[in-house]
């Protein structure tokens, strides 16, 4: 019992010491300023998209369609991998991450034929996402009924 504790110690030291020290700050700073210019970028679509009159609706969907493309052309191209690693999490959590997170297993199986590999595995990221969101919204629905 002691010498797995031991064990498990020395362990724990050696990774310490071969693990780099993570920047907190600057990370949290990173994703802070993408999010935000990716989220700033969405309303000056949304700003520009409501000067054509097509009602509140179709404005919304029309700046989730173009920030969606956006990123699956960025994914496709390259660029958004890149920009993620140096923004961190500000490039995944609007709603361009998600579109990431379809296309990137979808790029990656392509070779592997259009049915078992782009079409199985596009919601490979995504999918447990899609899932638990859904069913999370029906429980608090259901919650709601009951008490509202």
């Amino acid at each position: 019992m002691e010498e797995t504790t031991q064990a498990k110690q020395a362990y724990d030291k050696m990774v310490k010491e071969a693990s780099p020290n993570s920047p907190i700050v600057l990370n949290c700073i990173k994703a802070f300023v993408s999010g935000g210019i990716i989220c700033v970028i969405g309303q000056m679509l949304r700003n520009y998209i409501e000067r054509f009159s097509l009602g509140e609706d179709t404005t919304s969907l029309l700046v989730c369609i173009i920030l969606i493309l956006a990123s699956a052309i960025l994914t496709g191209a390259g660029i958004y991998g890149k920009l993620g690693k140096f923004c961190g999490a500000g490039t995944i959590v609007p709603i361009t991450g998600f579109a990431n997170s379809v296309v990137s297993p979808a790029i990656e199986f392509k070779k592997e034929g259009l049915v078992f590999g782009m079409a199985a595995k596009m919601f490979l990221i995504a999918g447990p996402v899609i899932v638990y969101g859904t069913l999370t919204s029906i429980l608090v629905g259901i919650v709601y009924y009951f008490i509202g």
